[in-house]
């Protein structure tokens, strides 16, 4: 996530360097999401039969390839190139999470999702900065160095991480099966016990799907504030998840489970999400988004756990391939939702348009859960 960090707010700027614009920039994301949609679920059956590590080092490979292909790019056709290999192989996320469900109990599975999602969050903040600095040395630079760190980390999981799924956890239907997108998506939906959860993951990530790309917008509209205010403001957003994932989580996950985690986390995104919306001075914004940073908090990672638990050790990389299919969904539909929204209806609208689907995702959250448990959430 660091290599990937570093890369992400720059691929821009490598469109641009080949007389590209801000389309095609675009067009880049959209294509790489595209193709998640389908590399997801695949990728995910495979480790579910063939074992966690080995397809985990072949991502690696591949997102490795990627970045070095952008660092020596001298044409459109390379970078588009280059983002397609990496979301075909680019399932790290994924497979990662199914080692963790592969080596936590029940108990710890969630605190097992959120540790790994701290990394996550800790790359993703650190690697802007770093790709910013690399940048003063040239373009190449940064994509460069990703590189060296994509390859390193699949030299030091060749040599050091044990498999975590033995062969008699491993899934033993025909290969046909496994490069059949359609039947490995679909399988994880008709799964009754999970379905309305992934429905909660799919509305929970729509939220916020789109806010990323629209706040610079947002903020420069309602604000003022210049592209340095931002970066600043994206720290302060990422030090409130390390803050959440860090200390907060494991603390109130021992104490009340995922059970109330998951209402409560996603009550604290309805609101957050309005007081983005209802910000009428720049103050008003820092409270608004620590909110928000509670509710993603705690709610993903014990909606993860929760899933996970209900679906057999040999379908958790199809698990999880399923909720990366569900992610580039919603990162296909949720900027542009959000940036429709912005131009026709208001410029507060994309964060109410997100209090709303949290809103939803909610009442889903707690229908499902009393479904479960007749008594009442507990």
């Amino acid at each position: 996530m660091l290599g990937y960090g570093i890369m992400l707010p720059l691929l821009p700027f490598f469109v641009q360097a080949q007389d590209g614009g801000a389309a095609i920039a675009g067009g880049l994301m959209s294509m790489y999401s595209a193709i998640q949609l389908v590399s997801g679920p695949i990728l995910g059956a495979l480790s579910d039969r063939y074992g966690r590590k080995p397809i985990l080092l072949l991502c690696l490979f591949g997102t490795g390839t990627s970045y070095l292909l952008l660092g020596l790019a001298n044409s459109l056709v390379i970078i588009f190139l280059a983002v397609f290999i990496d979301g075909l192989t680019g399932s790290n996320l994924t497979l990662a999470h199914a080692y963790v469900a592969d080596t936590t109990t029940a108990e710890n599975r969630a605190k097992g999702i959120n540790y790994s999602q701290l990394a996550f969050g800790l790359g993703i903040m650190a690697g802007p900065i770093l790709g910013g600095l690399l940048s003063g040395y040239g373009l190449s630079t940064p994509a460069l160095f990703a590189s060296f760190l994509t390859f390193a980390n699949a030299a030091f999981g060749f040599f050091f991480l044990p498999e975590s799924l033995s062969p008699d956890r491993r899934e033993s239907k025909p290969l046909s099966q496994v490069f059949s997108w359609a039947g490995q998506f679909t399988s994880i939906f008709r799964q009754k016990n999970i379905q309305r959860f992934l429905v909660v993951l799919f509305l929970l990530n729509l939220a916020f799907a789109g806010l990323q790309t629209n706040f610079p917008l947002f903020s420069n509209a309602r604000f003022g504030w210049t592209p340095a205010q931002n970066s600043y403001f994206y720290l302060y957003v990422g030090l409130c998840g390390v803050i959440v994932q860090g200390i907060l989580f494991s603390k109130l996950q021992a104490r009340y489970g995922e059970s109330k985690l998951i209402p409560a986390g996603l009550f604290f995104m309805v609101i957050g999400l309005a007081g983005m919306a209802f910000a009428a001075e720049a103050w008003m914004i820092f409270p608004a988004v620590a909110i928000v940073a509670l509710g993603t908090g705690i709610s993903i990672p014990s909606l993860t756990a929760l899933v996970s638990l209900r679906v057999p050790d040999s379908e958790q990389g199809r698990l999880m391939g399923g909720n990366q299919t569900l992610l580039a969904l919603t990162n296909i539909f949720g900027p542009t939702i959000a940036g429709i929204s912005f131009d026709v209806i208001a410029i507060s609208a994309p964060y109410w348009l997100g209090s709303v689907f949290s809103t939803f995702a909610l009442i889903v959250a707690i229908m499902s859960l009393r479904r479960n448990n007749p008594e009442g959430i507990t």
